[in-house]
């Protein structure tokens, strides 16, 4: 047992790996952004939406 947790200490990271980790990071995070940024608009447009239908039945219940 001992041998085996001193192997995963030992182990290799290859540079190449950690630049090929980092890309794909870069790539998500553009993607996702750029989804947010394309949306924005209609995002906007859905919350205000929400939230004009909550401040609607909050004032009607009052009311009552």
């Amino acid at each position: 047992m001992h041998r085996f947790i001193a192997s995963i200490w030992l182990a290799y990271v290859d540079p190449s790996t950690g630049g090929l980790f980092f890309q794909f990071l870069g790539l998500v995070f553009a993607t996702i952004s750029g989804g947010l940024f394309f949306f924005a608009r209609q995002m906007k447009s859905g919350f205000a939406r929400v939230r004009r239908f909550l401040t609607s039945r909050l004032s009607a219940r009052r009311h009552r």
